[in-house]
């Protein structure tokens, strides 16, 4: 399978910045919810896959090295970590017993224009690692050849490289009109959706395959579907459905054009398991060690507090976006119309024949 390095992204592409109440730092409670959720399988799967006699470990004078791939802003990344680094000790005491602590050294990866000024605000003074920025998107190298020996995705991978041209090109037969989403309702939309994920998976997974040092490891977690499942059949398609309509009724209005909705879509792509792993099998550089869901709480307890939550994380997560696309008054008045479109229509939430699901993958390198 071809692929070609990614070298820049949109700079929109990025979480808001800072601590403030529209910041991610401040939304991204669902995103906790996944690392807390996957704590126990990360620390299970170090426990049971990472050998540091493969990795020829000297049980002295090393250093461990880890990288977060996608970190944005706010502390999730820093629990992430600190989980990663408490079961690595675990794991080396048991291998070298009295053996001296070791050392660790973090990448915290994500695009230049990410918020690391905020990010490296809030590092504890009393961490257990040394901490470096990484900017660049990972959809290409960042590191030298067998660099780390742990590397770590959370929620990012169903964030595509691009928006697959044909779903805007009016002349394609995949033509996206009347949908901001790949819903899986018109086979054209979903196979240039699905090819352009099987290009950036298999370009994200070469260029890891070139920093991670043989038996290392990486956990993948992503938002994605039950096999056999569309977004349309799903709350987060039902989701961004209303976030398109809000799209269509402003345009209706005049308070954007129709030309602009049009040419709108989310570069987001919810795969299954089966397709995911068909990728990693044909891409070669890794063994699939454990391949499960998630589970976890996704709604809050109140219809109230969902509604709150649901429209400052998709503005924490979008706003960028659609300011690059609409402008900035247009992207605050969206967000306007998209809370009352959830207060109103909030039950369809409840019908929703199926959930989106979370990835939880755990690979290892092949030695060469």
């Amino acid at each position: 399978m071809a692929t070609e390095e990614i070298k820049e992204l949109p700079k929109s592409w990025a979480m808001i910045g800072g601590d403030g109440p529209q910041s991610y730092t401040q939304n991204s409670s669902y995103q906790k919810g996944v690392v807390d959720a996957s704590k126990e399988m990360v620390t299970e799967g170090i426990k049971d896959k990472l050998d540091f006699k493969s990795l020829a470990f000297d049980s002295s004078n090393d250093t461990f090295r880890i990288a977060d791939f996608g970190c944005s802003v706010g502390p999730n990344t820093f629990f992430a970590v600190e989980n990663i680094i408490k079961a690595v000790e675990h794991k080396h005491h048991a291998q070298f017993n009295n053996s001296p602590p070791l050392a660790f050294q973090v990448f915290f990866n994500d695009l230049p224009t990410n918020d690391f000024n905020a990010l490296f605000k809030t590092l504890h003074s009393n961490r257990k690692y040394f901490a470096a920025g990484l900017p660049g998107t990972f959809y290409g190298r960042l590191l030298p050849k067998s660099t780390l020996h742990f590397a770590y995705s959370s929620y990012c991978l169903q964030w595509l490289s691009k928006v697959p041209k044909e779903v805007v090109d009016s002349k394609s037969p995949a033509w996206n009109k009347g949908s901001i989403q790949c819903d899986g309702l018109k086979k054209e939309v979903t196979k240039a959706y699905s090819a352009q994920f099987q290009i950036d998976m298999n370009t994200f997974l070469n260029a890891r395959a070139q920093e991670i040092v043989g038996g290392g490891l990486m956990v993948i977690i992503m938002a994605g579907l039950p096999d056999g499942i569309i977004m349309s059949q799903a709350g987060v398609g039902m989701y961004y459905e209303l976030l398109g309509s809000c799209l269509a009724d402003m345009a209706k209005l005049g308070e954007i054009s129709e030309e602009k909705v049009d040419s709108f879509n989310l570069p987001l792509y919810y795969s299954s398991s089966t397709e995911i792993e068909e990728i990693i099998k044909v891409n070669g550089n890794f063994s699939i060690e454990i391949m499960d869901s998630l589970s976890h709480q996704i709604w809050q307890t109140s219809k109230e507090s969902n509604i709150e939550v649901s429209v400052s994380g998709g503005r924490a997560v979008f706003q960028g976006l659609l300011e690059e696309h609409f402008a900035s008054e247009a992207a605050e008045k969206i967000f306007e119309h998209f809370a009352k479109k959830l207060a109103d229509n909030f039950s369809i939430f409840d019908g929703a024949a199926y959930e989106h699901i979370d990835h939880f993958i755990l690979l290892k390198r092949h030695f060469n």
